[in-house]
């Protein structure tokens, strides 16, 4: 599920994107593909103000070896780096993607099974503006999910 949002009446208008990527009856791809899909057909609407795609993207670069048809997590990551849209976590923490130091999934709860799959992507407009990102703890928010959530504050 992506659902476009246009966020207007505050200090910046922009268009939000909610990500759960997932889709289990697309045979082109059921993950990380449905946000590639949106990317491609909102490109319009990408140039036209800053933009937020935040969500799970059920993906990493560790898995770019699985063969998807229509993307992989860097095809994507790549294709919104091209309309200078960038990691918020990976720019704040220089962190590289597939290798990240904060877990946001523990699969099947399990501290041992951690993996970044949760991602705030924003425009460089709104990037120039972040003060903070957080991930949150596994003890603290394991108990209501197996994600922890990514915290991105901005200043104006």
């Amino acid at each position: 599920m992506i659902i476009p949002i246009g966020v207007t009446g505050g200090h910046l208008d922009f268009n939000l994107f909610l990500i759960w990527a997932y889709n289990p009856n697309d045979m082109d791809g059921r993950y990380i593909t449905q946000v590639w899909k949106a990317i491609t057909y909102y490109d319009e609407l990408l140039t036209k103000k800053p933009t937020m795609f935040i969500g799970d993207f059920n993906s990493n670069t560790i898995w770019d070896y699985k063969k998807h048809k229509l993307g992989s997590h860097s095809a994507v990551v790549k294709q919104l780096e091209n309309k200078g849209i960038f990691s918020t976590y990976h720019t704040y923490h220089n962190q590289t993607q597939g290798i990240e130091q904060h877990p946001t999934f523990y699969m099947y709860r399990n501290k041992n099974k951690p993996y970044h799959i949760d991602y705030c992507f924003v425009s460089k407009e709104l990037l120039d503006k972040v003060s903070s990102v957080e991930i949150g703890n596994f003890d603290e928010w394991i108990k209501y999910s197996d994600h922890v959530p990514v915290i991105v504050t901005f200043h104006n």
